[in-house]
């Protein structure tokens, strides 16, 4: 299990990296960020839901470090995941602010049934050194009813 879990972990950093289409930091930070995210995720999954969390994670981090590079760290980032996670498992707006200066909220959508199920919208916007940076995504309900970030 624990194999799979780092196999869809590079894969993740790795596809992730290749969408980047910026300068090197912004790849760089979509590597870092997918692999913190995975890492991440993988704490805060149990049992069989422990491999969509680390799957959900890296593309949060990929997400994350793709749009900001850098300029966050990993406290911040992992203040932003848990935030993100429970903002779309409730439905509700969830705010948050990172140790090192980073802060945000999270927006999700109602819960509306598409092709990928049960399925919310949502956007994460993130200010560092208080200039806004915003980010869209979908997170579906999977069938044991946890929440996977699906873009």
């Amino acid at each position: 299990m624990k194999t799979i879990t780092i196999g869809a972990l590079i894969a993740c950093a790795i596809g992730m990296a290749g969408c980047a289409q910026t300068g090197p930091a912004q790849g760089t930070g979509t590597v870092v960020g997918a692999i913190a995210g995975g890492v991440i995720g993988n704490q805060f999954g149990h049992g069989p839901g422990r491999v969509a969390a680390t799957i959900a994670g890296a593309a949060i981090g990929g997400v994350l470090g793709g749009s900001i590079g850098a300029q966050m760290d990993e406290a911040d980032r992992q203040a932003a995941y848990a935030a993100q996670y429970d903002a779309v498992s409730v439905g509700q707006r969830r705010t948050w602010r990172g140790p090192d200066g980073a802060y945000g909220y999270i927006e999700p959508g109602p819960e509306a049934y598409r092709a990928e199920g049960y399925c919310r919208e949502y956007t994460h916007t993130i200010y560092i050194g208080g200039r806004p940076r915003v980010g869209n995504g979908l997170a579906c309900r999977q069938p044991d009813g946890t929440w996977q970030i699906v873009s």
